[in-house]
């Protein structure tokens, strides 16, 4: 939890536009999702893909970005993947190469972060991905990505405060005077959103459960079946 003390200004953004992201692969969920408008798009990554039962392919990953654009997404957030430094380089070259608003992720490991270097460097745009510790979006910093994805709900369950972990990890971008944004990842309930934007936490990813979540309140249904009511009484 945040502690008292705490600055309220702590979670300081680099920019106020919020950025939400729909995290999964399945496109039955983008076409009731995406239509909505508050998302800006859509995050994946082999996981999820193996949970939609979509092939961790370029085929099916172009496939997938040209469905994501057509529902009206402005960004998708494709992962790379290789034994090697020269594979994860070679992988996310091909997935960058779909589409100028494809954002490729990669592990924020020694060996992901020397390829996410060199990819970096070509001009692609990168999220370093698997973030834990807070000196860790430094790695992300000194690269210039773009993004930098942490676990939040994965980091409660290794025992530590994951929105204190959250508001140093900015505090150090901040420090620094980085633009790089924290994409906040494992998600697992909406007040931890509301939580971190009160700080300033501007972008997030989270599971169309959580994006239930955002509409399911009652009083708001029932207000608005009731304004209905009220628009229609004189036809009854």
């Amino acid at each position: 939890m945040l502690q008292p003390d705490m600055p309220r200004q702590s979670f300081s953004a680099n920019s106020s536009e919020i950025r939400l992201f729909l995290d999964t692969a399945d496109t039955a969920q983008w076409q009731t999702w995406l239509p909505i408008g508050m998302f800006y798009g859509v995050t994946t990554n082999p996981l999820l893909l193996e949970r939609a039962q979509v092939a961790c392919t370029v085929e099916q990953l172009k496939e997938l970005a040209k469905q994501a654009f057509e529902l009206g997404a402005s960004e998708i957030q494709l992962q790379t993947w290789g034994a090697t430094v020269e594979a994860l380089v070679q992988t996310g070259q091909i997935l960058a190469a779909i589409d100028p608003r494809v954002v490729v992720k990669v592990p924020i490991t020694q060996r992901g972060t020397t390829a996410a270097a060199q990819l970096i460097a070509q001009g692609l745009r990168i999220t370093l991905t698997g973030v834990y510790a807070p000196h860790q979006v430094l790695i992300a910093a000194a690269l210039g990505a773009e993004y930098a994805a942490p676990y939040l709900g994965r980091i409660n369950d290794l025992g530590r405060d994951g929105r204190a972990d959250l508001i140093t990890m900015q505090q150090a971008i901040a420090g620094v005077k980085s633009s790089l944004r924290l994409l906040v990842a494992s998600i697992r309930s909406v007040a931890d959103i509301t939580c971190l934007a009160t700080q300033g936490g501007n972008t997030f990813t989270f599971s169309p459960a959580i994006a239930t979540e955002f509409f399911a309140v009652p009083a708001t249904e029932q207000a608005a079946i009731e304004f209905e009511q009220a628009a229609c009484w004189m036809e009854g």
